[in-house]
């Protein structure tokens, strides 16, 4: 693909993307805290009180397009928002979440990281099934394998 094309298509995925008019200001949101890199805003469809999201200012669909400076400035972003969460809103504990791929439960192509706030009653169910594994050995060894390369 010529890199004018890719460009311009990188160009109407920002231009369509929902979250990055909500990251850049140029829809309103409720907004939590800013910085130079991340907008952190209150979830329209919270999971629980107090449901946030973060949203890079600039577009990546998910991590593995993230700029890896970014990727060391999000947790600090999410460290300072949940404390500040933990302390407000007084909860017992914070889910910090995100996803990557529609199977993986995306449904935004913009990264953006949830801080669910979590409290003795609520009804949120982040879980899963384990399941036997006796590959993990084999499976070790290729993923290493991979860094390596």
């Amino acid at each position: 693909m010529q890199k004018g094309r890719e460009e311009s298509m990188e160009k109407k995925v920002k231009d369509d993307c929902i979250f990055c008019k909500i990251a850049n200001g140029e829809i309103s949101s409720n907004t939590i805290y800013e910085d130079e890199h991340f907008r952190v805003i209150m979830d329209i469809n919270p999971a629980s009180k107090g449901h946030c999201i973060i949203l890079p200012k600039t577009h990546a669909a998910n991590l593995y397009e993230l700029p890896d400076d970014w990727c060391k400035e999000v947790m600090p972003v999410a460290k300072k928002c949940a404390a500040v969460l933990k302390d407000v809103l007084d909860c017992e504990g914070v889910n910090v979440l995100q996803n990557n791929g529609a199977l993986a439960g995306q449904t935004v192509f913009h990264l953006h990281v949830h801080l669910i706030p979590r409290y003795q009653d609520d009804t949120v169910e982040i879980q899963w099934k384990p399941t036997q594994r006796t590959d993990t050995e084999e499976l070790a060894k290729k993923i290493r394998e991979a860094f390596a390369d």
